[in-house]
């Protein structure tokens, strides 16, 4: 489970910071009144070639449930006592 949390969260951590960074400074540009309309097309997943607008909240929600629900279960797996093996590198 630990070698799985470790080797995906990276990945889904790339999006959700992307959303969250052209998001504020999308908000901290439009309050000086200079208009970013690309960031807000990064906001919502249109990356040119790649559009991916019609699925990207849905896989923001997915990769925050798998970030929330992989870290949730090591936590509570450290905290019951139940032995874990070793990581590996």
């Amino acid at each position: 489970m630990r070698r799985v949390h470790r080797s995906l969260v990276p990945l889904a951590a790339l999006p959700l910071l992307l959303t969250a960074l052209s998001g504020s400074l999308y908000g901290a540009l439009s309050a000086q009144g200079i208009e970013a309309f690309w960031l807000m097309k990064l906001h919502t997943g249109n990356f040119g070639l790649l559009n991916l607008q019609p699925w990207y909240s849905s896989v923001l929600a997915l990769l925050t449930l798998f970030v929330i629900g992989s870290g949730m279960g090591l936590l509570l797996g450290r905290r019951k006592g139940t032995k874990q093996a070793p990581p590996t590198t």
